[in-house]
């Protein structure tokens, strides 16, 4: 089709001419860029730290959660857009790992960061995270975020060269690893449900910052699981994209209103179940998994 194919080409002279983008793609491109801003500003406000009250007494924490959901929403409209104005591109497949990287990458990295540091020390003369810091933990915490951001890089570059962006929405219905969406919205919904929950309980601090210091494993197991061979479905096209039972239908109703009374805590729920999906089909699959690589 004239928009899927390639932006520059060689004429007979030999020069290569950049062709001019026809205009529906323009649509996709706009979602694509709408996710890398959510992930910029949930960067800005996660530096902000759980101290910084905003709209609605919102901490800087849990608005750089919510961008961080908003950019997971608008990057899975872009696909859907392009799709529908038939404008499947190169240029938008490579526009959405960068946008992956900057907001389910170093968005949930920097969120992380935040909020295992409120709990290091208020020495202001202390690094208390990086490869210099002065408390041994500080430099895991920050090993483990950067460990984070290299693992969500190559899990895109993977999904990138495995994906051919021409092919139809009912083309992946799995993913080989944790996709990215998955690993973030797992660490940005646990931080939001330690702000809604834990933070600013002085008689469960213990408590409060057991929470903080766990939240930096669960994000090393993230990291491993986006590199690895874990089957994980694509929710959205297997039971979304496609007409579902009754028995579905209800349930999906059932956990929308769940989410209305208690988000937070349906939101990780629903993250951790589904980042737990993935081993649990190992385990029960490891013997036919098992004859496939013999």
């Amino acid at each position: 089709m004239e928009q899927q194919e390639q932006e520059l080409h060689i004429n007979d002279r030999g020069l290569r001419r950049r062709r001019v983008l026809p205009p529906q793609v323009v649509w996709p491109l706009l979602f694509t860029l709408g996710n890398l801003v959510s992930g910029f500003a949930a960067i800005h406000y996660a530096y902000k730290g759980p101290q910084w009250h905003g709209p609605w007494g919102w901490s800087g924490l849990t608005m750089a959660g919510a961008l961080i959901f908003l950019g997971m929403l608008l990057d899975s409209f872009d696909g859907a857009v392009a799709r529908l104005t038939n404008s499947v591109t190169e240029l938008g497949a490579a526009l959405d790992s960068l946008s992956d990287l900057v907001t389910c990458g170093v968005a949930p990295a920097v969120m992380v960061l935040a909020l295992v540091s409120t709990y290091l020390g208020t020495d202001g003369v202390l690094t208390l995270l990086g490869p210099d810091a002065d408390l041994p933990w500080g430099k895991v915490v920050w090993g483990i975020a950067a460990v984070y951001v290299c693992c969500t890089a190559l899990r895109l570059a993977r999904f990138t060269v495995e994906t051919e962006p021409s092919k139809g929405p009912n083309e992946h219905m799995a993913f080989h690893g944790l996709p990215s969406p998955g690993a973030a919205g797992l660490i940005a919904a646990l931080i939001l449900l330690h702000q809604h929950i834990l933070a600013g309980g002085a008689e469960t601090l213990w408590i409060e910052r057991a929470y903080a210091f766990g939240v930096p494993v669960v994000m090393l197991f993230g990291a491993i699981a986006m590199v690895s061979n874990i089957p994980y479905d694509h929710f959205v096209n297997r039971y979304l994209g496609r007409p579902q039972s009754f028995r579905f239908i209800a349930f999906l109703v059932i956990i929308i209103f769940t989410c209305i009374w208690w988000f937070q805590e349906t939101v990780a729920i629903g993250f951790i179940a589904y980042v737990l999906t993935g081993p649990i089909y190992v385990l029960r699959n490891r013997g036919k998994i098992v004859e496939e690589l013999i």
